[in-house]
Parts: structure tokens; C-alpha cells; sequence
């Protein structure tokens, strides 16, 4: 049986802001029709989670923030996150942004990466065709209620043939629960073009006690020929709750590689999906969390191939302590016409207390003939012997077992593209495991 919550917005609740705020009307349009279908529509139902007794509607209100003069003057939890040599930054503090800045010689070359609510203004051509394309408003509760709600955001346009070489970066961070914060990420990679995103999703540690939701959609289009990959590290308080759906829209011969780090202290669903349209389009997700206290996770990652010669590879690693929960799904779907698709899937999970749950459920579907497909699963403890095995060579059990830990999770964070990004990674990782 499904449940119906209240909706924290109506249409003319949600077209009003839009106009408050400059929008086109196009944009402004979209949000009223999300806003009158969030009040009709359900929350998803992942299996095996009730997200349906999360506090779901502590979304916030609208604050328009003000701008730093320079990095500096952002929050301590923004400027350590900043990797060095950093020369294209978007930082979202709450509802709005707070800084942006790209090189000159990417502005040169025709690169877009800019704030999504600026570029619906000055770059609608480029927008609308792409806007709420990958992923539909009118799935569910939560897809209309983000479009009706998001804010800030990111855009990131990589013109035909244009290889950028440093990788793009944005910090989005909550430090005020009252405050709506909701960033719509949209990338669209022309054919034949290179891009690396990296962004940061945080909460300042201390700051509030109050629930708050954090709501995202990623839509990623990789044309032709295009590489794009996406690195994301979530890691938001126990008193947040995050809702994350990623998608990708992958054409002839494209790449796209997802590496997410799923840290929160706090509830999670994240779903991470890969639609390989293309002939020889391909797709690499990994994914790594750890849990720990009561959380309650749904983690899924999908790879859906339409076109012949697709390949897809996933890989998930989590860790559970304490009363913590994971719901990890991996779903191969291969559809008819496929022929020749390719698509392995691996979850595993690291338990460190009787008391915390993980189940891994691999799920091949296929509509196709002459195809490859494989899965593993695992759930289990740390190998006693492993342990015993260590500790002969001087080695004291608690590090014989952080050890063995590591080397879990190592095949995702080897994986992180920035050297800055995966030492952060390494602390949060500490952090967690410690904690």
C-alpha cells in the first residue's frame, strides 16, 4: 500500500518564486506543471527500504544568498575541499550560489560551466533541449517535487572536439536546515569532446540540529565519441536526509564512468543509471559507502543497454557497523536488439557488526539472444584468517583489520580522478570507520 504525504508547494506557489527570481518562462512553466504533479503522484518505493517513514518534506524554503568576494571568505568546510590548482569552481551554499569562476582559456574554447539558473537565463538554447530529458519530472513524487523546487545547480557545456584537461569542480553545502537546497546538475558533452566533474555534497558539521532534505537530480548527455566522468562524494549529518538520482544518456561509442562515494551519516537513496542508447556506447560505475549507527540506505545502480556492442561494468562496495542498513541493487537490463551487449556487475559487502544488515541483489534482465552478462555477490565478515595472517607478521589486530578494510574498498578509491579528491576521501573513509 502506498502512502501519500503533503506536499510542501503548489503550482502557484512554485510559478511565483520562478518569476520572483528572473526565470524565462519556459522554466517557469515546468515548475508549475512539477508542482501540480508532485501533488498527485507517489514516493518512489525502493525494495526493502520505507522511505515513506523518512521525514521527506523538511525541504526548506527559498533563501537568496549573498556572493563571496573571493574563496577565502567561504566557510572553512568550502576551503578545504578546494583542491589545489583549482581553475573552474562553482560553490553552492544553501539555495543559491556563492562562487563561480572558470579559465579563461576554457571560456576561449567555447566551454559552459556556470550556475544552472544562470545558464537557464543567458544559455536557454542549450537548457531546455536537455532539461528534464534524461530523467522525466513525472516519474514520481520525488522528480516533480525537484523540478518544481530545485535551485542553483550546475551547467556544464563541453563544445564538438574540446578536450578539457583539468578537472571541473563544485562544492554544494547545507549549513542552515531551514534553507531549501536542491542543485540540479545537467552536463552535456558534444561529440567527440573530454570532460572531467568532481563535486563535493556536505553539510557543515555543528551548525544545525534540525532535519533537512537534500533533493538532486544528475543528467549527464554523452554524445558521440564523448568521455565524461563524474566523481561525487555525498557526505551530509544524521539529521539529513538525501535523495540523489543520477542519470546518463550515452550515444554511439561514448564513455561515461561514475565514481560515487555515498558517506552520509544520515538516511540515503541514491540511484545511479546508465542508458546506453548507442552502438558501442559504454558505461563504469562504481560505487563505495560505508554505514554506521541506525542509517537506513538504498543503493542502486543500473545499466540499461539499447545498443549493440554496449558494455557496462559496476562495482559496489559498502561497509556496515553498528544497527546500520543497506539495500544495494545492481540491475543489468539488456533490451531486445542489443545483440552482442556486454554487461558484469559486482556487490559486495564488508559486515563489522551482527546487528547491521546488507543484502546485495544482482539482477540480470535480459531481452536478447546473443549477449554476455555475468554478476557476483557477496556479504560477509572480515576473514578471520586474513586477520591471524597479519597479526604473525607484528601487525595488531585493530590495524590488521582497517587494513583488510582498505584493501575492500581500495578497487573505487584508486578510482577517484583527483589526487586531492581521494586524499579527501581517505579522511572521510577514517572518519567513518573510527567514528
Amino acid at each position: 500500500m502506498s502512502t501519500q504525504l503533503s506536499t510542501p508547494t503548489d503550482r502557484q506557489s512554485a510559478e511565483a518564486l520562478a518569476r520572483s527570481k528572473g526565470e524565462p518562462q519556459w522554466l517557469v512553466d515546468l515548475r508549475g506543471e512539477a508542482a501540480e504533479l508532485a501533488g498527485t503522484l507517489e514516493w518512489p518505493k525502493p525494495e526493502k527500504i520505507r522511505i515513506d517513514r523518512w521525514n521527506l518534506t523538511a525541504v526548506g524554503n527559498y533563501e537568496q544568498g549573498q556572493a563571496a568576494a573571493s574563496v577565502g571568505e567561504l566557510p572553512s568546510v568550502v576551503t578545504e575541499l578546494v583542491a589545489e590548482g583549482t581553475e573552474s569552481l562553482i560553490v553552492q551554499q544553501n539555495s543559491s550560489i556563492a562562487w563561480k569562476q572558470l579559465s579563461a582559456d576554457l571560456t576561449a574554447k567555447g566551454v559552459i560551466f556556470t550556475d544552472l539558473e544562470t545558464a537557464c537565463k543567458e544559455h536557454a538554447d542549450l537548457v531546455q533541449p536537455y532539461l528534464f530529458k534524461a530523467i522525466d519530472k513525472g516519474d514520481n513524487k520525488l522528480t516533480a517535487l525537484h523540478a518544481a523546487l530545485w535551485n542553483g545547480g550546475v551547467f556544464v557545456y563541453v563544445p564538438r572536439n574540446v578536450e578539457v584537461e583539468l578537472p571541473l569542480q563544485a562544492i554544494l553545502f547545507n549549513n542552515k536546515s531551514e534553507a531549501a537546497f536542491a542543485p540540479h546538475i545537467l552536463i552535456v558533452a558534444e561529440s567527440n569532446s573530454k570532460v572531467t566533474y568532481v563535486d563535493y555534497v556536505v553539510s557543515e558539521p555543528g551548525t544545525t540540529t534540525e532535519p533537512f532534505v537534500h533533493h538532486s537530480v544528475v543528467e549527464v548527455f554523452v554524445k558521440s565519441g564523448a568521455h565524461v566522468r563524474f566523481g561525487s562524494i555525498h557526505h551530509m549529518a544524521d539529521n539529513g536526509v538525501d535523495l540523489t538520482l543520477r542519470r546518463s544518456i550515452i550515444e554511439n561509442d561514448g564513455r561515461m564512468e561514475w565514481v560515487i562515494g555515498d558517506l552520509n551519516d544520515g538516511n540515503t537513496l541514491s540511484d545511479t543509471t546508465s542508458h546506453l542508447k548507442g552502438n558501442g556506447s559504454n558505461s563504469d560505475a562504481k560505487v563505495i559507502t560505508i554505514g554506521q549507527n541506525d542509517q537506513k540506505m538504498s543503493l542502486t545502480t543500473q545499466a540499461v543497454h539499447f545498443g549493440r556492442s554496449s558494455e557496462s561494468d559496476m562495482v559496489t562496495r559498502a561497509v556496515m557497523k553498528d544497527s546500520a542498513t543497506a539495500i544495494i541493487n545492481g540491475i543489468t537490463k539488456i533490451e531486445k536488439g542489443a545483440t552482442k551487449a556486454n554487461g558484469v556487475q559486482t556487490e559486495k559487502v564488508l559486515m563489522l557488526s551482527p546487528k547491521a544488515r546488507g543484502d546485495a541483489n544482482p539482477i540480470l534482465l535480459i531481452d536478447e539472444d546473443d549477449v554476455k552478462a555475468g554478476h557476483a555477490a557477496s556479504v560477509g565478515q572480515v576473514n578471520p584468517e586474513q586477520v591471524y595472517y597479519l597479526m604473525s607478521r607484528g601487525i595488531t589486530k585493530q590495524d590488521a583489520e582497517r587494513l583488510i578494510i582498505y584493501g575492500f574498498l581500495a578497487p573505487v578509491v584508486s578510482e577517484i580522478p583527483i589526487d586531492a579528491v581521494r586524499e579527501q576521501l581517505q579522511r572521510l573513509l577514517e572518519r567513518k570507520l573510527e567514528g
